[in-house]
């Protein structure tokens, strides 16, 4: 099997492609994440990932956007949504066999959005979206992400989660 893997950074990167790699299924990376935020973050992120990619000898599409942000309501199903419909047209029109995303691997997202999210897209674009449920995964891959060091997020990515995160921070309600 060929599967483009959505790939948010590298940290969560790292266990997701060794878990398919495993099985014997061959992974393409995609980076397409205009959700991030600010600008100085999204090069970080997308840096770290072309390093993680390089040194593991991955390929890596990479489909820069410009900044979207959604209303504070719902925002994570539109964040979900648009970069998993680039990642399943990427898929489709490149004659992949299925996409999927390291956000499966993260215990701070929703789990069950992002999979029916992913299978409408995929009825959608005529390809399979590869489900697995990488969170078991998640604190290995951190730890390596660590000791590679790549570069570690503090959020989500999206405007609103760097704002609660500094929130939480200094203490407020």
């Amino acid at each position: 099997m060929k599967l483009l893997l959505h790939a948010c950074c590298a940290p969560c990167s790292i266990q997701c492609v060794e878990s398919v790699a495993a099985d014997g299924i061959n992974v393409d990376l995609f980076w397409y994440n205009p959700n991030i935020y600010p600008s100085t973050e999204y090069r970080l992120r997308k840096d770290s990932l072309c390093l993680f990619a390089e040194k593991e000898k991955l390929s890596l599409i990479i489909e820069d956007g410009e900044t979207l942000f959604s209303a504070e309501e719902n925002r994570c199903a539109f964040c979900y949504r648009t970069r998993l419909e680039k990642a399943a047209r990427a898929a489709s029109e490149k004659h992949f066999d299925a996409f999927s995303t390291t956000l499966l691997i993260s215990p701070y997202q929703n789990h069950e959005l992002i999979k029916q999210t992913g299978e409408e897209l995929a009825a959608d674009f005529g390809i399979e979206f590869f489900y697995r449920d990488f969170r078991p995964l998640f604190r290995k891959g951190q730890n390596q992400a660590r000791m590679a060091g790549y570069y570690m997020q503090k959020y989500c990515g999206c405007i609103y989660s760097e704002e609660e995160r500094n929130i939480k921070k200094s203490g407020e309600k």
